[in-house]
């Protein structure tokens, strides 16, 4: 496939998210059906819950407390400490003209441009990566977490998510102690980048904001926390560290949610292998 059939052969200097081909890795991020709690059935709230914890590790203590208690009203959002958008522009959908990246860190991408969209390339990256089901297990968690934040945030970072991942936690998810799924079912966590923009930006720093739907929950007959959908916007500090982009921190709000639409839900036979059948994706400006 040419650079032009990719879609990165032509257009401008336009930012704008663009999708690679698939690559075999599991994405992230997770659950309800819409995030509302109006009208929904009752597995709903927990679900959402579930998503909450998978999204951004800067809100994961708020997240377990959330799961904890079972469910939540789900308004509002941790700020990041950024702008608040203000000054922020949207771009339309077009090619980049920027060649995708072709390095990678722990299965991770890396060796983003020195530019607006390697950050926000990045930031899309990262927040599949901090969605992922990867973060449920220790080994994986500390490799996720290397590979996506500076050097002295990763170091305090990895000890407090030992913490927070808890064998209770894990069980309230519906996991076992040491993260992996009970026996006949598949664990589901994915989050899938659908835009993003670029808030502040100078040489060395910068705040991406990432648009994401996401998936969550346990697939598989007499599942009790079924895979749901949830709508979610990640917020993350970057900063150009040892020639790329990594996370300083990250923050993460509920929405903006669409209206949910009439399909029909699949069963729980073709969740799972849609689940173990279908890769991930590395996202570039």
């Amino acid at each position: 496939m040419s650079l032009g059939d990719d879609g990165y052969g032509s257009g401008g200097d336009q930012h704008v998210t663009r999708t690679r081909l698939p690559e075999g890795e599991i994405d992230p991020y997770a659950p309800p059906r819409r995030g509302g709690g109006r009208g929904g059935r009752a597995g709903r709230s927990s679900s959402r819950s579930l998503m909450t914890v998978v999204g951004v590790v800067v809100l994961l203590i708020a997240a377990i407390a959330f799961a904890n208690r079972g469910g939540g009203s789900g308004s509002g959002g941790s700020e990041s400490g950024g702008d608040g958008g203000k000054g922020a522009r949207s771009e339309a959908t077009a090619p980049s003209g920027v060649k995708p990246v072709d390095g990678k860190t722990g299965g991770i991408a890396s060796g983003f441009a020195h530019s607006e969209q390697g950050a926000q390339s990045a930031a899309a990256n990262f927040a599949v990566a901090l969605g992922g089901d990867g973060m449920f297990k220790a080994s994986s968690r500390h490799a996720i977490v290397d590979a996506t934040h500076t050097p002295d945030v990763a170091a305090g970072l990895k000890g407090d998510l030992d913490k927070a991942y808890s064998a209770d936690f894990l069980k309230n998810v519906g996991l076992q102690p040491d993260g992996s799924a009970p026996k006949g079912l598949t664990f589901v966590s994915r989050s899938v980048p659908v835009g993003s923009k670029t808030t502040a930006y100078s040489n060395d720093d910068a705040t991406v904001e990432v648009w994401c739907t996401g998936l969550v929950g346990l697939a598989g007959e007499g599942s009790t926390k079924p895979v749901a959908q949830t709508w979610f916007t990640v917020t993350e500090k970057l900063r150009w560290v040892n020639d790329d982009w990594k996370i300083v921190s990250s923050s993460q709000k509920q929405g903006p949610t669409p209206v949910g639409g009439d399909d029909r839900a699949s069963g729980a036979a073709e969740i799972s292998n849609a689940v173990s059948g279908y890769g991930g994706f590395t996202y570039a400006r």
